[in-house]
């Protein structure tokens, strides 16, 4: 009985295992993703700002011609 209990605790302990290792995978690959959007929203930001000052020069550029 002891010899089952010893197996059935090994068995437990590597589902558990598995188990934890699958939820630290889940947490990463949502931080990775989560990581990829803000990036992407930063640099989207970015480029408006690029996009407004460089309007502004060309108008500068036609209003002094």
């Amino acid at each position: 009985m002891l010899r089952n209990t010893e197996n059935l605790n090994e068995v437990q302990t590597e589902v558990f295992d598995l188990l934890v290792g699958f939820e630290e995978e889940e947490k990463l690959s949502r931080k990775k993703l989560a990581s990829r959007r803000a990036l992407k929203a930063r640099r989207a930001i970015e480029q408006r700002f690029e996009e407004k000052e460089l309007a502004a020069h060309i108008e500068e550029c036609w209003l002094e011609s």
